[in-house]
């Protein structure tokens, strides 16, 4: 069927494939009926609409609200960090070149006599430096050399100890210990022999000339591969010729000038020894050179042996800069031992002053022709510690400037706020030393701020005269031009977001001494091949194969043969995303929440697909993505036949929300197609194609065939996704590794909320560090009540300080299974992935490992080496319990998993330390002092309130103690003998006991603090804590709304921190899940069921009259009589009156009818088979018996099931079909989902998961005694649990309060807050004066101490995970007014750089037919809405468009490059709705062009495949002749 005609493209490219398949098929057409109908009819009088709602959701909301104020942060951010590195960058050159002017051999220097004690203000005076002076720079020149060598050599040997390191080749040692050395060589040349006899600005001039080697090296580099291989090519030899004349031109223009100045002619050997410093960045293993293509090699093994190398050479380094210190000081000293008087140096020392005279012409004086002039010489001290302290000033700024470089590489600024200063940092040097020059030539009282004989090497007379005409100006500006065009990778960075300082520079620190020169030649020049449009998938529904039914990018590149089956092709370096969610009971509101999610992602992968599809851009955040839904316990049994089942209610809400959420997302009315329908060896399966081409699948897991609970669930996909699609498809092992490091889950619960961008930036983290095996983002809980507030709390300070303190000085624990980002390479390591599907045959295991899946999921990734990492920048938000009881028992499953996983962790510290690079001795410290806590912390809780009803209540500590320990006591009773709803009825009451003395307490406190002041231990700990609070909460200030939920956070401490942890402990044996339980259909139960019922309940009553007291005495009989009155004492005897046989209960009347129905059944079975009827052949369901109790305990049953008998037998007299789960399933008739056509899985894959099925996931079956014994053994674990954790606080308790009580005997006397206490005696007339000390006992104060500790490394923490949370934030924002640059001056830089964003308006769903009025007035004004024509216009409206890529086609192809160019307005007003992404009428003949260049490609293609279908029938029509 041809496309309508609205839809049919200009130019006749309606014949094209592409723009005839299914794609075009709407996805709002009449999908329930049977009719064909591409339009569906409407009838007049059910023209009324249903607007879609606005798109709204807390993670979209929270986007827009940081949107503006991280682009104004981002523009700060452009100017400070140009600021700092161009600033510092100038005082660093500054600086060297004013100590190495100090250097020359007897400098005199004119003076200022205003400041100087003996001189006289209206006379000149020269000052001429001593040798002390000469030393004492020299050595400061030493120290700012090694200063960064020894941070390489520390991080290099932090590196070696702590993480892994591989000894280099000797050959590559070799030729990088030669390299470095003729740095050093080079260097230290430089700096003592050349500059001192320059001039200030001859010496900046000079520095623009050691990128020799650089440039050399780059040239023998180039390929024929490269654009413009030619052109580069002669820009190169003209910089090596420029940057060659800095060798000659100041020796020849110096000769002559001075004989002595025979260090001029050092300067060769010293900027070409220089220049070898940065060879590495300049060579290509892919050089047709073999001596450059052998330095490329040595390049990339660097990457592995840079470290160890560095360890040794770092340090040689400095020894030969020694070296080369002492030769040269020793041509400038008249004894060379003076440069080890250091001591001298360094001391104040005279410096000679000689009054200037004017002179005659012959030397004489006035009056007196033969007499000659005296000189009169005054010495002047030096000031002590000058040295010294441009030392630090030149560190300093030295360090600021690489600092912020490499801040600005990181963050992607680095055009503007690196490449930009570091170019100025000569030109703006210069200019800044012509002015100081001139003006202490003018004056030599122009600079009062350094010491008057401390001055830069100026020449005489105008400066600037001089500069431009006899210091050949137009030299240098070739110097610079040369430099410039060797280091022009800086200005085009291709490296990500976020990027490590080995990706962004070769070596890991710098030089000082030449730091501009260093940080442009150092950074790396990026020049790995990127990921090109035509290596990736593009055509979603195409290429799929019988192995891989939704991998459609390894199917495309399958290997088809054995050649070249190991080469790794470029699209196998694509990110791919698994998003993976586990449902069982979520809600309406959770369900929809998910799906927008998912949509959302949809919407953004085809952006990016399109975008390169069509635009022909390479957008390095191109991911490939997939949805995975795992429903647990997804059947029940069908209403009308109990021997099937169907789908329950939570399947058949996902798939009614489906449509729902599409029309939230897209704001238009649209239905998705129908689900394909999958019977499958599990279950069933659900396929949906969204929008964008992704897909949605499905897992509905049939408990009775699978293994449920989420942990299998996750054991379930990892093997699918990971073994199956992965490992067991036809490509070579090494495409294998690289897919599996760029393969990812997403791991995700059923009502999470996120946003495609929360994704991308936990791809960044994964992309910068392939060792991170998981990254988690922030976590918001959702929803409304005292509870969620307090989880507001709970979760900011717990993200805020305790994940981002693990973060920065550890790994992180715990990545949520709600919203995480797990590595595929790092799950099918060794001891992860296959140790995950351990079946739980121990008590413990039951704790640590289906408690608390997640946190063993990551125990198991760090205890293989793998990285965890916390990114508070990726939001997401889920919904939280808003009941007291929801929330108890969710957390009765967390904290003892939480506790279990963590001393798992500790108790095999040793292995993990050395395993794991990141995890170290002070980390394993810092959670052991948190774990200490947590055990300590009920006892600690205790006795807070214990101290806290002494203060407020002003009673003594042992009653104080009484009213506390009576109601904990009564608790942990009740929790040991009573049921569990009761036991959190019972902390429901404590909580609200103890909110309102917390309360009191709180008052009490602040009236002790106004008393005592806010000196003392208590005081002060609060102040801190809240403090800390504060300013953590105003560093995060999208999430300033938690520090109100704060105070509910308080109230709740006792309920939180010792009711909730015993109630944790003493239920340790109940390993139910606890939340999200609902009632399912139960089926009808066989005669023999309702008999093995009855005998069990009856065992049970006897063994409950057993165990009971004096149960021995009972008799054993079972009595059928009962009496009107009845009397019982304890069993021993009882008394009957009126004696009468028992009635039969509900239950067996039930019970019986039940059974008259079997027999009648089986009766109508024998009549039908003697009458020749075929009996029912239906295969039974092997559902497992689903129990729903009701209230009154008894089972329910159907009660119709005469009804049901009499009406479908009577409605089935004819044959009945007979079904096949993996063929014909009867849940995959129920109407709920929808007409949907059936599909089956390839073979290999219903072997893989039966194979699956059978090793790992077959259902557990049940065996009593096993499950008894189960029992028995987790009530003895709760014991022992229970005895320790008591045990412990106990003594805790007692010692803290025994030594409090006692304090006056043991103490320590606070210093703060002394009360000084005097009195008058009268009768003797003195005055006694007592200091009266805060007494303070000892374990008590050292638990102050120790969570004070706590709580400033997670402060201390927290502020550097903010620091590199906001440069996460800011890499990843955009700003069009800061991209306007010069290379973007084309139309096709903008459509490059905007090019997602462009698709993303183009493929708009909303406004495609035309309705852009009637949407557009949702919130206008009511006189002006025309509603009757939009209900008539809409109610015409043909055939709507469903897919995004579509929409784009239509609006793209419509796109006219004369309309733009004449100044027309576009056809679709989505285009001039992206004005906004500036538009302009030349970006819209740009985006034409490109229309025209794809129609040409286009039509080429289809020529040469008609061309090769004439030539294969012409050669077809030969061999048959």
């Amino acid at each position: 069927m041809p496309p309508p005609v609205h839809l049919q493209m200009p130019l006749g490219e309606t014949s094209d494939a592409e723009f005839s398949d299914d794609e075009n098929s709407p996805m709002n057409q009449d999908i329930y009926s049977g009719s064909r109908r591409s339009v569906q009819e409407t009838k007049a009088w059910d023209v009324f609409r249903t607007l879609p709602p606005s798109t709204s959701s807390l993670s979209e909301d929270s986007q827009k609200f940081l949107e503006f104020t991280i682009k104004c942060l981002k523009v700060f951010t452009y100017l400070l960090t140009f600021g700092v590195v161009l600033t510092s960058g100038v005082i660093t050159k500054g600086v060297v070149l004013l100590m190495t002017s100090q250097l020359k051999k007897s400098k005199k220097l004119p003076i200022c006599a205003k400041n100087l004690n003996g001189l006289s203000n209206e006379k000149d005076y020269i000052a001429t430096l001593p040798e002390e002076e000469n030393v004492a720079w020299a050595w400061m020149l030493f120290f700012c050399f090694i200063v960064p060598e020894l941070g390489t050599w520390f991080r290099s040997t932090r590196m070696c100890v702590f993480k892994s390191w591989k000894k280099p080749p000797f050959g590559d040692f070799f030729f990088v210990w030669l390299f470095e050395t003729m740095h050093a060589v080079g260097t230290s040349l430089l700096v003592y022999m050349v500059l001192p006899d320059l001039d200030v600005i001859k010496g900046a001039m000079l520095t623009n000339c050691v990128a020799f080697i650089p440039g050399l090296f780059g040239l023998l580099s180039r390929t024929k591969k490269e654009s413009r291989v030619a052109l580069k090519v002669i820009m190169d030899l003209v910089a090596l010729a420029c940057q060659v004349t800095g060798f000659v031109v100041w020796p020849i223009v110096e000769h002559g000038k001075d004989p002595n100045n025979w260090r001029i002619w050092l300067i060769p050997p010293a900027i070409f020894l220089t220049s070898f410093g940065w060879w590495e960045n300049y060579v290509d293993k892919h050089s047709k050179f073999s001596v450059i293509k052998y330095f490329g090699g040595i390049k990339e093994r660097l990457w592995r042996t840079r470290y160890f190398s560095y360890v040794f050479i770092s340090l040689w380094k400095c020894l030969v800069f020694f070296t080369i210190m002492i030769i040269s000081m020793s041509t400038r000293l008249q004894d060379v031992s003076a440069i080890f008087d250091v001591g001298k140096a360094f001391r104040v020392h005279s410096i000679n002053v000689t009054e200037v005279r004017e002179t005659l012409p012959g030397h004489t004086v006035p009056d007196f022709p033969n007499v000659a002039p005296l000189e009169n010489t005054l010495p002047i001290m030096s000031t002590y510690g000058t040295p010294v302290y441009v030392f630090l000033i030149q560190v300093l700024t030295a360090w600021l400037c690489y600092i912020f470089g490499k801040f600005a590489c990181k963050i992607c600024i680095q055009g503007f706020s690196f490449a930009f200063p570091v170019n100025l940092t000569i030109p703006v040097s210069i200019s800044l030393l012509i002015t100081a020059c001139g003006l202490r030539f003018d004056t030599a009282c122009s600079f009062g701020v350094i010491p008057e004989y401390l001055f830069w090497e100026c020449k005489n007379g105008d400066i600037l005269n001089d500069f431009l005409n006899n210091d050949y100006a137009w030299v240098w500006l070739l110097w610079l031009l040369s430099q410039t065009w060797i280091t022009l990778h800086i200005w085009t960075p291709k490296c990500e977001r976020l990027a490590s300082t080995e990706k962004l520079f070769v070596t890991p620190m710098y030089n000082s001494l030449l730091i501009d020169q260093s940080l442009a030649l150092n950074r790396r020049r990026d020049d790995e091949g990127d990921v090109k449009t035509e290596d990736l998938n593009l055509n979603a529904d195409e290429h799929e194969n019988e192995v891989s039914q939704y991998y459609e990018t390894i199917s495309i590149h399958t290997d088809s043969s054995n050649n070249n089956a190991s080469k790794i092709k470029s699209s196998d370096h694509i990110t791919r995303i698994y998003a993976t969610a586990t449902m069982w009971h979520e809600n309406e509101e959770e369900m929809m929440e998910m799906l927008k999610s998912i949509l959302r992602m949809d919407e953004d992968q085809s952006a990016r697909r399109v975008a390169q599809k069509y635009l022909k851009i390479v957008d390095l955040d191109y991911y490939e993505f997939e949805t995975h839904v795992f429903f647990d316990d997804a059947f029940e049994i069908a209403d009308d036949n109990e021997d099937e089942n169907v789908v329950n209610q939570f399947v058949k809400l996902l798939v009614n929300l489906m449509d729902d959420a599409a029309t939230h997302v897209h704001q238009t009315n649209i239905r998705i197609r129908p689900p394909k329908k999958f019977p499958t060896p599990y279950g069933g399966r659900l396929v949906w194609t969204l929008p964008g081409k992704t897909k949605i699948v499905a897992h509905l897991k049939d408990k009775s065939k699978i293994r449920h609970k989420k942990r299998w669930s996750q054991v379930m996909y990892m093997y699918y996704l990971l073994g199956f699609k992965l490992m067991d498809q036809p490509i070579s092992v090494d495409r294998k590794e690289v897919i599996a490091e760029n393969t990812f889950l997403l791991t995700l619960d059923g009502d999470i909320d996120f946003t495609p961008s929360a994704v991308a930036l936990l791809i960044d983290l994964m992309k910068k560090n392939t060792n991170l095996g998981a990254a988690c983002g922030r976590i918001h809980p959702v929803g409304s009540g005292v509870m969620v507030w307090y989880q507001m709390f709970e979760y900011a300070i717990g993200h805020w300080l305790q994940k981002a303190t693990e973060h920065m000085i550890g790994c992180v624990l715990c990545s949520p299974g709600c919203f995480s980002l797990f590595r595929g390479k790092a799950l099918m390591d060794d001891n992860v992935m296959a140790r995950y599907t351990t079946k739980s045959s121990q008590a413990r295991h039951y704790v640590q490992y289906d408690q608390g899946e997640d946190r063993w999921l990551c125990t198991l990734l760090l205890q293989r080496g793998y990285r965890v990492e916390y990114s508070a920048a990726s939001d997401a938000y889920t919904h939280a319990p808003e009941g007291f009881s929801e929330f108890y028992n969710q957390r009765r499953r967390w904290v003892p998993s939480t506790m279990a996983n963590i001393m798992d962790l500790l108790q095999d510290y040793k292995k993990t330390i050395e395993v794991n690079d990141n995890i170290s001795l002070p980390y394993i410290s810092y959670q052991t002092m948190l774990m200490a806590g947590t055990i300590l912390g009920p006892g600690t809780i205790f006795l807070m309130l214990v101290g806290a009803f002494v203060a407020a209540f002003r009673i003594g500590n042992w009653l104080s103690f009484q009213y506390n320990i009576i109601p904990i006591l009564l608790f942990m009773v009740a929790c040991f003998v009573l049921k569990s709803s009761i036991q959190i009825s019972v902390a429901y009451v404590l909580t609200a006991v103890y909110a309102l003395v917390m309360i009191v307490v709180l008052v009490g406190m602040l009236l002790n603090f106004a008393e005592e002041g806010w000196n003392t231990p208590t005081s002060i700990f609060f102040l801190v804590t809240v403090t800390s609070f504060v300013v953590t909460g105003l560093l995060h200030p999208n999430e300033l709304i938690c520090l109100p939920c704060g105070l509910v956070y308080y109230m709740v401490v006792p309920s939180m921190y010792l009711l909730l942890q015993i109630y944790s402990c003493y239920n340790l044996n109940n390993v139910s899940w606890g939340t999200r339980e609902v009632a399912t259909k139960m089926k009808k139960k066989t005669r023999e069921e309702l008999e093995a019922e009855r005998k069990a309940a009856e065992e049970a009553k006897k063994m409950k009259k057993k165990e009971g007291f004096l149960g021995f005495l009972t008799r054993d009989q079972q009595t059928d009589d009962e009496g009107s009155i009845e009397f019982s004492l304890a069993g021993l005897f009882k008394i009957i009156c009126c004696v009468h046989p028992k009635s039969n209960n509900e239950h067996d009347q039930l019970a019986s009818i039940a059974n008259s129905l079997e027999i009648l059944k089986k009766r109508f079975e024998t009549i039908e088979a003697h009458m020749g009827i075929v009996p029912s052949t239906r295969r039974r369901s092997t559902l497992q018996t689903r129990n729903s109790i009701r209230g009154d305990g008894v089972s329910s049953i159907n009660e119709n099931t005469l009804g049901d008998y009499s009406d479908s037998e009577s409605e089935k007299s004819g044959p009945k079909e007979e079904r096949d789960d993996l063929v014909n399933p009867y849940w995959m008739e129920d109407k709920a989902l929808k007409r949907g056509e059936v599909d089956y899985m390839p073979g290999a894959e219903v072997q893989f998961f039966k194979d699956l099925l059978e090793k790992y996931l077959h259902p557990l079956i049940k065996n009593p005694a096993e499950q008894k014994k189960m029992e028995g053994d987790l009530k003895e674990l709760r014991n022992v649990a229970v005895f320790s954790f008591a045990m412990m606080n106990a003594i805790f308790v007692i010692i803290c309060f025994l030594l409090q009580l006692n304090k006056d005997v043991i103490h320590i006397d606070w210093p703060l807050g002394v009360k000084t206490n005097i009195t008058f005696i009268e009768a003797t007339s003195e005055v006694l004066i007592s200091q009266e000390y805060l007494q303070l006992e000892p374990i008590g104060l050292v638990f102050v101490f120790f969570f004070a500790l706590i709580l400033i490394i997670q402060f201390v923490a927290m502020l550097f995970h903010r620091f590199g949370t906001i440069s996460h934030i800011l890499s990843s924002t955009e700003l069009t007014c800061c991209n306007k640059k010069a290379e973007d001056a084309t139309e096709d830089a903008f459509i490059q750089r905007n090019a997602v964003d462009i698709v993303k308006q183009l493929q708009k769903l909303r406004g495609i037919d035309g309705d852009y009025d009637s949407d557009s007035v949702q919130g206008g004004q009511l006189g002006r809405r025309k509603t009757i024509h939009n209900l008539e216009r809409h109610r015409q409206k043909k055939q709507a468009i469903g897919t995004l890529d579509v929409a784009f086609k239509k609006r793209f192809f419509s796109i006219s490059a004369e309309a733009a160019e004449n100044g027309m307005d576009t056809e679709t007003p989505v285009l001039g709705n992206m004005r906004r992404l500036s538009m302009r009428r030349e970006t819209i003949k740009a985006l034409a062009e490109r229309r025209e260049t794809v129609v040409q490609e286009r039509r080429q293609s289809r020529m040469q495949t008609m061309g090769a279908k004439k030539r294969a029938s012409f050669a077809a029509d030969i061999e048959i002749i």
